[in-house]
């Protein structure tokens, strides 16, 4: 691994990182080239500089004026027509194009990659700093990969520099590459299939239940009768939970919760959804002509966690979605949710120690079950309505983007 020598830049009068050189930190990331060969990356982080637009800022300016530490030659040639493929939720394939001149000369290249802004990002996470990457030039494509700077189903801003390493450690680069932009991906199965060996870690032991209920405001229901048909409806899941769910803001469903008090077996009174609940019982939803899948394990900065699994239909569209994208589930042993047949009976059981949200993948009709107000409170801080996963718990994040 090569770290460039950053000396000259920061002794130089002009250099807007004297006062931050005590802040900085070096990572390595590994990468491969295109013949599967590993090496090694490195990145450089300047948490405590600002630049005059008030942006986190490193030392590999895009203004040459500013470079002062840093040697230039016009010879080097500019990379173009940049290349983003093979993108995951933590990694992905960089590739571009030189002219032949002093491509010889090549000895590193620079990557500025910088997540774009957005208005809705987790306001409880720390501020994302820019990342320089310096990697020493191999074919292309080469592989990007690094779970704490790049997260699923995010943004980002890429661009490329052409540098050759001087004897005194100093680098001769070039103009910056036009910039590109990309997104990252969701999490994969493999991803997910992490977070299910996690959450079965705490599930907890399992408790019988008879009937799934979905609480709502009475003008909920009334709407449904007017103008759905006494159907209720799939709609898209919301971005609550993992920020990397295949299902958030894709899956179209009906969320219905199942679990019960520990004392008396049967659904509690409060709910943070409205007044009113519908019931209906467990085999009209859950039963051998469905198929069950695991699709998130979160928390929103409490000691609760929640566990999202679907239901769906054997066969139907929602069935397609989810055996795309994600684990699916023995029905009769798991350790979230489970129909079996006892003495020619279906008999379910749900996880006592995680909080159930089951998504049905088709429409439900009322008459299927009851509609009736509960005697509880309508509990608003426990709903999960759009909330955000934290980041920094150890039993429901996995290594890669959160």
């Amino acid at each position: 691994m090569e770290v460039p020598r950053l000396d000259h830049a920061l002794n130089s009068p002009t250099s807007p990182c004297e006062e931050v050189i005590k802040n900085l930190s070096l990572e390595a990331i590994q990468l491969c080239d295109r013949d599967g060969n590993s090496f090694m990356m490195t990145f450089i982080f300047y948490p405590g500089f600002q630049d005059n637009n008030n942006s986190r800022y490193i030392s590999y300016s895009r203004n040459k004026s500013q470079d002062s530490g840093i040697a230039e030659m016009e010879e080097l040639p500019v990379p173009h027509n940049i290349r983003i493929s093979n993108i995951t939720c933590d990694s992905f394939k960089i590739s571009w194009e030189m002219d032949s001149k002093s491509k010889d000369r090549i000895t590193h290249y620079f990557i500025d990659l910088n997540k774009k802004e957005n208005k809705n990002s987790n306001k409880f996470k720390h501020k994302d700093v820019p990342t320089k990457l310096v990697a020493k030039a191999v074919p292309l494509p080469m592989t990007v990969r690094g779970h704490w700077f790049l997260s699923p189903r995010t943004e980002y801003t890429v661009a490329v520099q052409t540098a050759s390493k001087q004897v005194d450690g100093d680098y001769v680069v070039s103009e910056w590459s036009e910039i590109i932009e990309f997104c990252t991906a969701d999490y994969s199965k493999v991803h997910l299939t992490q977070l299910l060996e996690k959450a079965e870690v705490i599930a907890g032991r399992m408790l019988k239940f008879s009937v799934f209920y979905r609480n709502q405001h009475k003008e909920y229901f009334d709407y449904i009768r007017e103008h759905h048909g006494n159907a209720m409806q799939p709609s898209v899941k919301d971005n609550s939970g993992s920020h990397g769910s295949p299902i958030s803001g894709k899956l179209e469903g009906i969320f219905f919760s199942c679990s019960t008090e520990f004392n008396t077996g049967k659904p509690p009174q409060d709910s943070p959804y409205g007044r009113y609940r519908f019931e209906i019982a467990a085999e009209k939803l859950f039963n051998p002509n469905t198929n069950l899948y695991f699709g998130d394990f979160y928390c929103m900065y409490t000691a609760y966690h929640y566990v999202i699994l679907v239901i769906a239909p054997v066969g139907s569209p929602g069935d397609e979605f989810c055996k795309q994208r994600l684990p699916q589930l023995n029905s009769q042993d798991n350790k979230f949710l489970t129909c079996r047949e006892e003495d020619g009976m279906l008999v379910y059981h749900h996880a006592q120690d995680v909080i159930l949200e089951v998504i049905y993948t088709d429409p439900v009709d009322l008459s299927l079950g009851t509609v009736a107000e509960i005697t509880g409170h309508q509990l608003m801080s426990l709903s999960t309505a759009n909330a955000k996963k934290d980041p920094s718990c150890k039993t429901c994040n996995i290594s890669v983007g959160r």
